[in-house]
Formats: C-alpha cells, structure tokens, sequence
C-alpha cells in the first residue's frame, strides 16, 4: 500500500480555492486570523458522511463556543452539496473538490482499505487549523460515528492551552 503524505502539527495548512454548495470562491486565506476545523468525507448523502455531517451540525455551537469555523470538504458537485445542505440545515459551508487535489495536499486521498479491498479514494479526515494557517491536529481515517465528541475534545484542549 503505498504511503500518502500526511500532514502533522505546526505544518502549514495548504492553501486552496474551492467552491462552495452556493457557487461562491471560498480560500483557506478568507479565515486568515480565524481557527477553522476543516473535515473531509467521502460523499454526501451516504449513511457515515450523513451522521458526521450531523453530528457536526449538533456540534456547531460548541465549536463556535470554542473560536473554530467548519468547512467540510468533498468530490461532489456543487448543486449536490447544495442538496445536503438544504436536507440537512447544515450551518457550514460544504466545499467541491472534484478532482480531489486539495484532500490529495492534505493528505486525505489515496490508496485505503474499504472492506477489506484496497481502494484509492477519500481518507475522512479531520484537520484543526489555528489563525496562523498552520495544522493544530490532523486526524486521519476517522470513523464517523463519534467522531466530532473525540474533536470536541481537541478543540476545548487547545482553547486552554497556552501558547
């Protein structure tokens, strides 16, 4: 299985442009100042990326409480983020990465093991991101379900951290 590059703490996020679920440009640079929790899933609409974005959502008010932005990054398309979002009032903006370069500069593509059979695909990934652009936490292959307590946690640690 070959080895994808995997981003650690104090790395500088990379930068990227993408398009958000409303067809706006959205740029890591735009958060410039802020702290964002930036997590990436396979694809909308299926059962773990479904409970994820939902537990996410759940969760909203204690990230905001804890200073982070969420942006979930997929390969769909935008009108199919579009559709999630409004299925799901999800209060973040979902990201189109079609051809998977920014999951692939984040580390969160490539070969992986999906019931048993390795497969190239998208690793769900969860990466914290302080106002400096630089990684707090990257996390990789996350199981959906439990997830976003396990990040919770994380982000009310690093809240109470000094710098």
């Amino acid at each position: 299985m070959t080895e994808t590059t995997r981003l650690r703490a104090g790395d500088t996020a990379p930068a990227f442009t993408l398009t958000d679920q409303d067809g706006n440009q959205v740029s890591l640079s735009d958060f410039a100042g802020k702290k964002v929790v930036l997590y990436t899933y396979p694809r909308a609409f299926t059962p773990g990326c479904t409970t994820e974005a939902c537990d996410f959502r759940d969760s909203e008010a204690r990230i905001s409480a804890a200073g982070y932005e969420v942006l979930a990054l997929s390969a769909d398309p935008v009108a199919k983020l579009a559709d999630f979002k409004q299925e799901y009032a999800l209060p973040f903006r979902l990201l189109s990465d079609p051809g998977h370069e920014v999951q692939a500069a984040y580390g969160a593509y490539g070969e992986k093991k999906n019931y048993g059979k390795i497969v190239v695909g998208s690793i769900r990934s969860t990466f914290l991101i302080d106002e400096e652009g630089k990684i707090i936490e990257a996390l990789y292959n996350v199981r959906a379900k439990g997830h976003v307590e396990r990040v919770l946690k994380l982000l009310e640690n690093s809240t109470n951290r000094p710098r």
